[in-house]
C-alpha cells in the first residue's frame, strides 16, 4: 500500500527534514503520525502524495515508485489517495455539493454519476441537508466534513489527513475523528497526522508512529502494539 524506504529529504534553505525514515502502511490500516510542529509530518504526507520527491531513498504508493513515476502518472496515483488538510481548502464560491462534485468533474465523470455520488457522500458525512450551502455558511466542523467527502469522491485506497482537527473545537474534533474511524472500518486505510495527543491517548489500540526532528522515534507496530 504505502512504503517508505530509508527516505531522506533535504531543502536548500531549510536543511534536513527527514533522516532515513522507513515504515509501511498496510491495506485497511489506521495509523496516527504524531510529533511536534516541524517534526516532519507534513513532509511525509507530501512525499506520499508525490507533491515532492525524496532526496534519497524511495516512496512506494499503490504500485508506483517515487524513483520511476512519470509526471503524467501522478494524477492517476492521486485518484487513489484522498487528502484532507487542516485549513479545509474549499472553493469559497461553490456550494458543498459543487465542492465535492468538482473532484469528480476533473476525472471526466458523467453529470448523472456525479449527482448520485455527491448525494451519497453528503449523507455519509451527515450533511445531506446542507448540500446547497456555501462554505461561509457552514461551521468549521461542517466545512471539514465537506473536505472529507471531497477526499472520498474517487474511492481512494488511502486517506491522508494532515492535522485535520487543528482548527476545530473539541466537539467538532471528535465528530471528525469518528468519521475517519467509520471510513477506516469500511476498508480505507487512514494516515492521520496530529499533534493532538488526547486523540492518541483515548484510542490505545491504534498504531502510532512518532517523528521527531525528521527521525522516527517510536512505532507501536515495531514495539509489540498497533
Amino acid at each position: 500500500m504505502i512504503k517508505l524506504i530509508n527516505v531522506h529529504k533535504e531543502y536548500a534553505k531549510g536543511g534536513s527534514a527527514l533522516n532515513g525514515v522507513s515504515f509501511e502502511l498496510r491495506k485497511g490500516e489506521f495509523c496516527f503520525l504524531t510529533g511536534h510542529s516541524g517534526a516532519g509530518k507534513s513532509t511525509i504526507m507530501r512525499l506520499i502524495h508525490m507533491a515532492d520527491h525524496p532526496s534519497s531513498g524511495e516512496v512506494r504508493v499503490a504500485g508506483y515508485r517515487s524513483s520511476t513515476i512519470k509526471p503524467r502518472e501522478i494524477a492517476h496515483l492521486r485518484r487513489k489517495i484522498g487528502y484532507v488538510f487542516q485549513d479545509f481548502r474549499l472553493l469559497t464560491d461553490r456550494t458543498a455539493s459543487a465542492n465535492i462534485g468538482f473532484a469528480l468533474e476533473v476525472t471526466g465523470a458523467r453529470p448523472a454519476v456525479i449527482r448520485t455520488k455527491v448525494g451519497r457522500l453528503l449523507a455519509q458525512v451527515g450533511l445531506a441537508a446542507k448540500s446547497e450551502a456555501l462554505p461561509a455558511e457552514l461551521s468549521g466542523g461542517e466545512q471539514q466534513r465537506v473536505a472529507v467527502a471531497r477526499a472520498l469522491a474517487n474511492d481512494p485506497l488511502v486517506l491522508l489527513a494532515d492535522e485535520p482537527t487543528g482548527n476545530l473545537d473539541e466537539r467538532a474534533t471528535w465528530g471528525i475523528f469518528d468519521l475517519f474511524r467509520e471510513i477506516n472500518v469500511s476498508g480505507t486505510a487512514v494516515l492521520l497526522a496530529t499533534h493532538n495527543l488526547d486523540l492518541v491517548r483515548r484510542n490505545p489500540g491504534m498504531r502510532v508512529i512518532e517523528i521527531d526532528h525528521g527521525n522516527i522515534v517510536f512505532d507501536s507496530a515495531a514495539n509489540g502494539g498497533g
